[in-house]
């Protein structure tokens, strides 16, 4: 299987992942288990997919999928979009947590990306000999 069960059944599982989308849309950030938070990646990551592309049917594929909330898709499709025009996937991060107290199981945060992923750009080292040259250069010029 290409998903993870998380031990519910098809159609609770459907209803947890896009109520989990919708909560790391709006607030940006939600605390919740690691195999729950790995699988709702999926589907944020999936959504501003969508934003991006900003046509109607990916309008329409992303209502369908977060149960007709047009307050978050707005957000998807207007701000996120926006946010992670150059950014080419990874927008969203997993952050570990300590272990919940009642089963150990591992906590993270997911959150979206801040800001858009920074532009490298190259930059020539400068050597000793280099900047000794520069410095005579200013000094004759002066």
């Amino acid at each position: 299987m290409a998903y993870r069960k998380l031990g519910v059944d098809n159609k609770h599982r459907r209803s947890m992942l896009a109520t989990l989308t919708k909560q790391v849309i709006m607030s940006e950030s939600i605390t919740t288990t690691e195999t729950r938070a790995k699988e709702a990646r999926k589907f944020v990551e999936k959504m501003v997919t969508y934003g991006k592309k900003g046509d109607l049917v990916s309008r329409r594929k992303a209502l369908a999928f977060l149960h007709n909330d047009t307050e978050v898709v707005n957000k998807v499709f207007d701000d996120l979009a926006k946010r992670y025009e150059k950014r080419n996937g990874g927008y969203t991060q997993i952050l570990k947590l300590s272990e919940r107290r009642g089963d150990d199981a591992l906590m993270v945060i997911l959150k979206l990306v801040d800001e858009a992923k920074p532009e490298v750009k190259a930059t020539k080292k400068e050597t000793k000999k280099e900047t000794k040259k520069e410095e005579k250069v200013e000094k004759e010029a002066e």
